[in-house]
């Protein structure tokens, strides 16, 4: 499953790619082009794009009309929509939403942002932010110790890491990362559920890094910060003891309570 972004995936999600007005009848002078008085400038937030399907996008003239076109990972388009929002004020909060398919993860967004009078900002963006779907691996309780019953899972995880990034061939994406996340359920403190997080990643990331994969590898422990069922305190939950193994740009979006992550490298 694919998803990430060159602006960035959301620490800035994605990488932008592109910027340009060519074809334009009025580009703008994002676009180095001018048409009548100030320049069109945009500023567009692309968090939320790859889980809800959603960009705010603010424009320094009164806009016009906002063209977007969805692409899935191989290059079909999987939505396209043209929003209206003439009579709306410059430096309005305007909402650019779309329907898809949720069994095709995004690889592209183009956008062309017009204002009243026709300048337009042409945005492209590529989406490399990769949830790698796996088997979590079961430690022993208080170990951060992969045993080899746990290894085929791991085998597994490996071979579509390195399906994912055999996709990348002109090697486009110069700062892709695996990132490893460990999580627990609520049972015990939470210290002491951040730490063995920590060190259950640590191993699982070290594993990767032996086992062949050539891209950085980080991880960081999120313990019971990070829920994916929410539960009250010292609930054995399994499905919270888990692991996230994603192939980013940047730094992926974890939804935690608790401090911003400090991704440790693994070398």
């Amino acid at each position: 499953m694919r998803t990430s972004w060159i602006v960035v995936t959301s620490a800035a999600l994605y990488a932008l790619l592109i910027t340009s007005s060519a074809g334009a009848d009025k580009p703008s002078a994002d676009g180095r082009g001018n048409s009548r008085g100030s320049a069109l400038k945009v500023q567009v937030d692309k968090s939320h794009a790859l889980d809800e399907h959603r960009m705010g996008i603010r424009m320094s003239r009164p806009p016009g009309k906002i063209e977007i076109t969805v692409a899935d990972e191989d290059g079909i388009v999987i939505a396209e929509h043209e929003h209206d929002f003439s009579g709306r004020s410059a430096g309005a909060s305007l909402v650019v939403s779309w329907d898809q398919p949720r069994d095709k993860p995004i690889g592209s967004i183009v956008l062309r942002m017009y204002d009243r009078d026709g300048q337009y900002v042409h945005q492209e963006y590529s989406a490399w932010y990769v949830p790698i779907p796996h088997e979590d691996v079961n430690f022993r309780t208080d170990s951060a110790e992969v045993e080899a019953p746990e290894i085929p899972k791991l085998e597994e995880a490996f071979a579509k890491v390195q399906e994912i990034l055999s996709k990348d061939k002109a090697r486009e994406h110069k700062k892709l990362t695996l990132y490893v996340a460990g999580h627990t359920d609520t049972v015990g403190s939470a210290g002491y559920n951040r730490r063995l997080s920590q060190a259950r990643a640590q191993s699982l990331a070290r594993w990767f890094r032996q086992r062949g994969v050539h891209i950085p590898i980080a991880f960081e422990g999120f313990g019971e910060t990070a829920l994916l069922v929410q539960t009250p305190d010292e609930t054995d939950e399994p499905r919270n003891r888990r692991a996230d193994y994603i192939i980013a740009d940047e730094p992926p979006p974890i939804k935690s309570t608790g401090s911003r992550p400090g991704w440790n490298r693994i070398n």
